[in-house]
């Protein structure tokens, strides 16, 4: 009888949870079985750990096996235990060194030729290695991914030269770690923008707290192309925010790209993407495009024409910055703080209040369309502004006398280094005493706001958000009070206030 014992890791979201592989050779008939919750593809490698060490020209015991997955109340899915359980067989039979296995951490799939495949979600477990300290061997194709860890790295192509490794005889290069580019120079500048002087103001005010903004306008005003500028202004993210992006990319087994590794994300999904797509779900579950825009943005364009269950389940992650997904197979958390910016047309056609087209829609058929999004979900937008369309002489070449993205993107960053050192968060997510503490204002504020309430009918939780909202106005310009002014452009960009 023979014991080895192997360190790796299983996915639950982002986390990396550690799992104990214990093999266990004993007398008795030849029996290959593996315990702890195992689903289909890890009961499947038996098979793809027998043929590997075959073809790798090692034996293969022929006595009854038995390989325990720790804990055994956790599931474990997928291929990543097949290089641990073939090294636990090795190390049983004393082909291996034991000692050499302490302090070491093992994923891969097994090919039946011996070769290792890259697995997923290995960026979260060599994470949760470095902060255990141990050393970590992996396929090759998961190089990179494991190169942006602090962890000692071992990539490795095949069974046969992981051995060597072990053994002595041919000694694995440690992979160093990889330190991408920052920020790409973007495409989309806003200078490219004629006009439109309101809603890029509206575009600096939101990058600036991080607040979602809607944008309201007939079609070809320039509201996708505002939207598509706004990571352009957006602070560049730290390191620590650019891996948790990335590991949402690693669970899903997609590449990560290097360059532009601080670039926050900008995702813009189609209208007809489902519930599950925009939150996540499926077998895992897996993560959807709220998680893929962590620290970044979230486009959602044509707002109404999605379907309104898909639109009502960003919600709660509008508010939490997380999304807890439950199913039949599993449950999962996933961290969704993403900065929604929206665009629609007024009505079906388009064309609704438009100076130059005229409108034809019924009043029966515009009531319908803005039946689509919910109040509770207007309410979680802190900005609405009407985009409309420019004068012509604006559209002559030359004639743009706008501010590039880098200049905005200046300002944008003195706000965003103020709230950090102030509050350690943007202000958009300031709630409760620390919102009450940063909102200093005189008599006269207060007195414009609460007229404001009154007369628009506004919810607590908008009310709230115009008072993040002037708070962010008055940081751009580095003020520590709110001032009427300030309190005055706040309510200046929620259209639909007034309109109700």
């Amino acid at each position: 009888m023979s014991l080895a014992i192997l360190n790796s890791r299983a996915q639950y979201g982002t986390d990396a949870p550690a799992v104990t592989i214990e093999v266990f050779l004993s007398g008795g008939l030849p029996a290959f079985t593996i315990v702890g919750m195992a689903e289909t593809a890890v009961r499947e490698s038996k098979d793809r750990v027998r043929g590997a060490l075959l073809s790798s020209g090692f034996e293969f015991p022929q006595q009854r096996i038995t390989v325990s997955l720790g804990p055994a109340d956790m599931k474990k899915s997928g291929g990543r235990y097949d290089l641990a359980i073939a090294l636990g067989i090795l190390a049983a039979r004393k082909q291996l060194p034991k000692e050499a296995l302490n302090n070491v951490e093992v994923y891969g799939e097994l090919s039946l030729n011996g070769d290792l495949r890259p697995v997923p979600a290995i960026l979260p477990a060599v994470l949760n290695a470095q902060r255990a300290g141990r050393k970590v061997i992996v396929p090759k194709g998961n190089e990179v991914e494991a190169s942006l860890a602090c962890a000692e790295v071992y990539p490795a192509t095949s069974l046969i030269e992981i051995v060597s490794h072990l053994t002595g005889r041919q000694l694995i290069e440690v992979v160093e770690r990889t330190h991408p580019a920052g920020v790409d120079p973007t495409s989309n500048d806003l200078i490219d923008v004629r006009g439109q002087q309101h809603a890029k103001r509206a575009l600096e005010i939101a990058a600036a707290g991080g607040h979602n903004l809607l944008f309201i306008g007939p079609p070809g005003t320039g509201k996708s192309m505002l939207a598509r500028r706004l990571p352009g202004i957006l602070p560049a993210m730290t390191n620590a925010e650019a891996l948790e992006t990335a590991a949402i990319d690693s669970i899903l087994g997609m590449p990560i790209a290097m360059s532009g590794w601080r670039q926050r994300p900008f995702r813009s999904p189609h209208h007809t993407a489902s519930a599950a797509a925009l939150v996540g779900g499926g077998p895992g579950p897996r993560p959807g495009e709220i998680s893929r825009a962590h620290n970044g943005v979230l486009f959602l364009d044509e707002l109404p024409e999605f379907n309104r269950r898909a639109l009502e389940v960003l919600r709660e992650p509008l508010e939490t910055g997380r999304i807890n997904i439950s199913r039949a197979g599993g449950q999962a958390e996933y961290p969704a703080n993403f900065q929604l910016i929206a665009a629609m047309n007024p009505c079906p056609c388009g064309y609704l209040g438009d100076r130059f087209a005229d409108c034809r829609c019924s009043g029966d058929r515009v009531a319908a369309y803005w039946r689509k999004i919910s109040g509770p979900l207007l309410d979680r937008i802190d900005l609405h502004v009407e985009v409309l369309r420019p004068p012509t002489e604006l559209l002559r070449a030359g004639e743009n006398n706008g501010e590039t993205s880098d200049s905005v993107r200046a300002r944008v960053e003195k706000a965003w280094a103020l709230q950090l050192r102030r509050s350690a968060i943007n202000n958009a997510r300031l709630c409760g005493k620390a919102l009450d503490a940063l909102c200093d204002m005189d008599e006269g504020c207060w007195t414009l706001l609460e007229n404001a309430v009154q007369r628009f009918n506004l919810s607590a939780r908008a009310h709230q958000r115009v008072l993040r909202v002037a708070r962010t106005i008055a940081d751009l310009v580095g003020d520590k009070k709110i001032t009427p002014s300030h309190l005055a452009e706040a309510l200046s960009l929620r259209c639909l206030d007034r309109q109700r």
